[in-house]
């Protein structure tokens, strides 16, 4: 199991995300399955198969209306519109935290690809998008940086289901311990010692908290990717 910073419902097996609600609120604007697919993109086929899995997790989603001097179509049912709701304010309480915390590393960049640099941290390398202080890619070998990792770019995960490094675009991995774990509402803060001064932060859903039974003083290993990682040449 994984847990990241995304807004998502899940009924068992079944998630539900931004992609799912954008189908479900289309439906209601166009009262159509097919008027949803078309204006999204997507085939009427996908859209019905998707909202068949949906509603495996979730029960009705959609009432079908067949001919009649309405010409039939559907619309959602009140469950649907609970769950879009509900997903709302999921989607308020992630925005309301995003961009409060951040682990910051100071480091040394050992070779560089492109935008990309190797970061030497006292955690470890770290892969990230090196730039200079007016935020302008650089490619500086042996420089100096900071390097910043927002809570809400990293994934934590069970260190048996955990990616092997370098197998997923996350490219940069850690191991650690729960120290810190703040939970609210919606959203939990996570604090993870990986051997440094200060935890390392995550920010991930209370859900996503449930389903990897967290607690103080288990391991897990985060992840988070090169490009969601700044190193800021000091």
């Amino acid at each position: 199991m994984d847990a990241g910073f995304e807004a998502r419902l899940r009924a068992g097996d079944v998630a539900l995300g931004e992609a799912d609600v954008a189908l479900l609120r289309a439906v209601a604007e166009h009262g159509s399955v097919s008027g949803a697919a078309e204006a999204l993109g997507r085939s009427r086929a996908r859209a019905l198969g998707r909202l068949e899995t949906l509603e495996e997790g979730f029960g009705p989603l959609v009432e079908r209306q067949r001919g009649g001097r309405g010409g039939g179509g559907s619309r959602l049912t009140d469950g649907a519109r609970d769950l879009l709701a509900q997903y709302d304010r999921l989607c308020a309480a992630l925005s309301g935290t995003a961009g409060v915390s951040e682990t910051v590393l100071e480091g040394t960049v050992t070779e560089t690809t492109g935008e990309l640099g190797l970061v030497e941290t006292p955690a470890g390398p770290v892969r990230a998008l090196v730039i200079d202080e007016r935020g302008l890619q650089t490619e500086y070998e042996g420089a100096t940086v900071q390097v910043s990792v927002r809570a809400d770019a990293v994934t934590l995960h069970a260190p048996s289901d955990a990616p092997p490094g370098g197998g997923t675009s996350a490219r940069n991995r850690f191991a650690g311990t729960v120290v810190q774990l703040d939970v609210g509402e919606a959203v939990a803060r996570v604090g993870l010692d990986v051997g440094l001064d200060d935890p390392v932060l995550a920010l991930v859903t209370v859900e996503s908290v449930d389903r990897l039974s967290l607690s103080v003083g288990d391991d897990v290993v985060a992840t988070f990717k090169a490009t969601a990682t700044r190193a800021t040449v000091t």
